[in-house]
């Protein structure tokens, strides 16, 4: 496969997951996360398992998920989308996801509140 290849490939795995996981399927993670899955998020689990758990608990489980952007190269797939929890204001989140063999094996990820764009 070509870099090119390898990006659409990553892309559309990470898409499909985010859809199936917007939906309220939490178990596809299993199924795109590799299990020596590592995060950088502080207080968040490093560990598929682990930090599948801690997801799930977590107000992203529940929440409303809109994308907005998604950028990937053969290692890297990027997504922004703007998360509203059950009870509370919505966040613009930045993550970005390592790839490799088509598993996500790392991760990053910045937020923080959306606020309303001025006026013109």
């Amino acid at each position: 496969m070509t870099d090119i290849d390898v990006a659409a490939e990553n892309k559309r795995r990470f898409l499909e997951a985010f859809s199936r996981f917007a939906e309220g399927d939490t178990e596809v993670l299993r199924e795109i996360i590799r299990e020596d899955f590592v995060t950088h998020v502080p207080g968040a689990p490093s560990g598929r398992d682990a930090w599948i758990e801690f997801i799930k608990n977590s107000p992203i489980a529940s929440a409303t998920l809109e994308l907005i952007h998604v950028v990937a190269d053969p290692e890297f797939v990027v997504a922004h989308y703007h998360m509203t929890p059950a009870d509370g204001p919505t966040e613009a989140v930045v993550d970005i996801w390592r790839f490799e063999d088509f598993l996500i094996v790392e991760h990053w990820a910045v937020s923080g509140p959306l606020e309303a764009a001025p006026a013109r």
